[in-house]
């Protein structure tokens, strides 16, 4: 069971573009009051099993054979906080968008600290053994709609109610998929970053002369 920790305030600043924001009194009473309802509405999942590093899935542009490159064996995960989330984002946006916003961002925040401890959890399966990072679909050249085959090969929809919608987006919002390859052997680092990400152009981090840290 995952059980979500104090989230980090830094990070959440980053999300909300803020490099040099000064956190006042006011703002710090802000996070505390919605790390609370966070805490309070989500409901984390997750899961993860392992399938063949040659499964058809993987085989889908450059970046992800590179990035298994080397790799016997690889995990496909997932993970949540649930519709809770969703919902709690939707009413903040007419009740008060500042608190809307920033609950939007504690949640991203939220969600890669359950999938730093799912990451915790699979490597301990592996004593020995190499894991990548997790790579996700839509980074580089890994295209975002295999993201619906990722939850029928884990059975999400009927396990964790985790979907996706007609763009390939996954419901609810705040929710990943990712594989993580395995290997007997450590690991050449990979290119990680914004040279290999597909949404560098568009980037709202990089706009801000910050970055996502996937």
């Amino acid at each position: 069971m995952i059980k979500l920790e104090k989230l980090s305030r830094q990070e959440c600043l980053r999300y909300l573009g803020g490099k040099n924001l000064s956190v006042t009194p006011q703002i710090e009473n802000l996070l505390d009051i919605c790390e609370k309802k966070i805490f309070e509405t989500a409901s984390v999942k997750y899961l993860y099993k392992e399938i063949p590093v040659d499964s058809p899935v993987l085989h889908h542009g450059n970046d992800i054979e590179e990035h298994l490159k080397g790799c016997e064996k690889a995990v496909v995960m997932c993970a949540t906080l649930g519709a809770g989330i969703d919902r709690l984002i939707r009413v903040s946006q007419i009740t008060d968008m500042s608190e809307a916003v920033v609950i939007d961002s504690l949640a991203s925040v939220a969600i890669e600290q359950v999938c730093n401890q799912v990451d915790m959890i699979v490597s301990s399966l592996y004593p020995g053994e190499y894991l990548t990072f997790r790579f996700s679909c839509g980074y580089g050249d890994y295209p975002i709609d295999l993201q619906g085959e990722f939850l029928r090969i884990l059975d999400a929809p009927r396990k964790i109610g985790l979907c996706t919608n007609k763009s390939s987006l996954l419901t609810p919002t705040k929710s990943v998929t990712a594989v993580m390859g395995i290997s007997k052997n450590p690991i050449e680092k990979r290119k990680r970053g914004c040279a290999v990400c597909n949404m560098r152009e568009n980037c709202k981090f990089r706009k801000a002369g910050l970055r996502c840290d996937i």
